[in-house]
């Protein structure tokens, strides 16, 4: 692989790296809210939102932690 395409998935990784990190506080602070319900709300309808947010949110930083795993490989 040449300098310019090495270069070109460095910035992707960056950029995936950005991604990940916003991911990260998103459901950070969707699970500071699921997890600061009242008691009467846990188990309700929008709790169980919540949860499923903060699930779905830990996938999708899961497959970012793939694709920079992956990228990186390439690198080599």
């Amino acid at each position: 692989m040449n300098k310019y395409r090495r270069k070109s998935l460095q910035d992707i990784i960056e950029h995936l790296e950005e991604l990940k990190g916003s991911l990260e506080g998103l459901q950070a602070e969707e699970e500071e809210c699921r997890d600061n319900m009242p008691e009467n709300l846990q188990g309700s309808e929008k709790y169980e939102r919540a949860d499923e947010a903060v699930d779905q949110l830990g996938d999708a930083i899961s497959s970012l932690e793939d694709a920079i795993s992956s990228v990186e490989a390439a690198t080599e």
